[in-house]
């Protein structure tokens, strides 16, 4: 960033900053606004991704093993039950951008801070209340209507979590270190996932199945409660952004932030959608589908690799570190050349790995291990650098007035193009068409993702207070 750059970037209206002045614009208009410590912008940002990637990871898991045949029990074929299972899972993300819509308004009206405890409690009271759901067998219909519902209102919760969490790490951030900062959401990823596999890897290795069926499969809903309360208090007790404050105190505050941001920044929207779409639709195929893949016999919808749960679980647990490291390392490394840079090498290796995988995943009944730790340690590796930037790129996108709105919007229709239907797609096609099809589906979701990023400007050194 030039000394030019940052003097004519750091000027609120009215007042003026030396021509040697070398510190970011963050920090020239911050003047002696509190500020919450770095600790708690850690805690507050990356403990509601942890929450969302855990619930929803929970979810999936359950989808994949047990909703089949406890909520769906009356289909005598076990692939359709499976898929049946596996589109509930695609009703929380198709709910995620009406709850984008809403939290992001009052996120971008009111602040950040009160927006994000109200998303957070909605999530977390609809995931402890699946987990008190009875089943197929005590209510019948009734129970899956229930089970969809709550997974309506736990994807309302969340499409107001990560934009907000976004914005909590990176308007507290030098601009030297927006990306890192935005990392810290970004890490309740791996961290979530790896609570919900450790859950259920301690889980089964302590009950049957039978147990698993009867009262197992509730423990990680129920658990879910104790990171929800974690979080309300530490986002209870923390301060509004201060990037919030400079848009209240020089009056940017829009009345219709959602207008403004169809109206004026609808390319940013589109080019959002499909810069993330790609990381939803790795992470469930590595994470989701692969899980029935490895587990699953070919008559019940999976590849016959031979893996009991368990295994699969400790290879995916192990794999989820892999992703944490290269989230930090891409952040890092988007810090000094920029975002773009970073999402197109990523995109372009994804193609790669896409076309690569599938003769990883083949052989009925061949139980390699180190095969599948090189398809799950490298998708998570390449999952971490595309995944890393975008906590900083996407809300970079939008200015400070429609930042919540915009990254939000955003973020949450690619979980719709990116990860609502990708297990039912991903199961259907490797059954129909074998598990290079999946490949391919992975593979025009990269080149996506890259046309999008091309299309994008570096915002590396962009002023975040406009």
């Amino acid at each position: 960033m030039t000394t030019a750059h940052v003097t004519a970037g750091s000027r609120p209206a009215g007042q003026s900053t030396s021509a040697g002045q070398h510190e970011p614009t963050t920090a020239a208009k911050l003047g002696t606004m509190a500020r919450d410590s770095v600790r708690t912008v850690i805690a507050a940002s990356m403990v509601g991704t942890a929450i969302e990637f855990y619930d929803f990871y929970a979810y999936g898991t359950a989808a994949a093993n047990y909703f089949p045949k406890l909520f769906f029990s009356q289909k005598t074929n076990p692939t359709v039950a499976l898929l049946m299972s596996l589109l509930t899972f695609a009703i929380a993300f198709i709910a995620r951008p009406l709850g984008s819509l809403v939290f992001g308004h009052f996120g971008d009206r009111l602040g950040r801070k009160t927006t994000l405890v109200v998303s957070l409690f909605t999530m977390g009271l609809a995931t402890f209340l699946i987990g008190c759901l009875p089943t197929y067998a005590q209510w019948g219909v009734a129970a899956v209507a229930v089970l969809c519902l709550c997974r309506f209102v736990q994807g309302i919760g969340l499409g107001g979590e990560w934009s907000g969490a976004a914005l909590v790490a990176t308007e507290n951030a030098p601009d030297s270190k927006r990306a890192l900062y935005g990392s810290f959401p970004e890490l309740g990823a791996p961290i979530g996932f790896f609570l919900s596999n450790g859950t259920y890897f301690v889980l089964e290795a302590t009950t049957n199945s039978a147990a698993m069926l009867a009262w197992g499969w509730r423990v990680p809903f129920l658990l879910s409660s104790v990171l929800v309360i974690v979080g309300l208090i530490v986002r209870v007790r923390m301060e509004e952004t201060p990037i919030f404050r400079i848009a209240q105190r020089e009056h940017r505050v829009v009345k219709a932030p959602l207008t403004t941001v169809l109206t004026k920044h609808w390319k940013q929207v589109l080019q959002a959608t499909f810069v993330v779409a790609v990381t939803y639709t790795l992470f469930y195929t590595l994470a989701t589908w692969s899980l029935a893949w490895g587990t699953k016999s070919v008559a019940q919808g999976g590849g016959g690799l031979g893996f009991t749960n368990q295994e699969y679980l400790l290879m995916l647990m192990v794999a989820i570190c892999v992703f944490a490291v290269f989230i930090m390392l891409s952040c890092l490394y988007a810090d000094r050349v920029g975002r773009r840079r970073v999402l197109v090498f990523s995109s372009c290796a994804l193609v790669v790995f896409s076309l690569v995988f599938p003769y990883l995943l083949m052989g009925e009944g061949r139980r390699d291990f180190v095969q599948v730790m090189v398809f799950l340690c490298v998708g998570f590796a390449l999952m971490g650098i595309a995944f890393g930037p975008i906590g900083a790129f996407l809300p970079e996108l939008f200015d400070a007035n429609v930042r919540y709105s915009g990254s939000g919007l955003g973020y949450n229709l690619a979980a719709i193009a990116g990860a609502a239907f990708v297990p039912t797609i991903a199961t259907w096609l490797s059954h129909n068409w074998g598990v290079r099809s999946v490949g391919l589906y992975l593979a025009i979701m990269a080149l996506c993702c890259l046309v999008a990023v091309a299309t994008c400007r570096e915002t590396k050194d962009a002023d975040f207070t406009k």
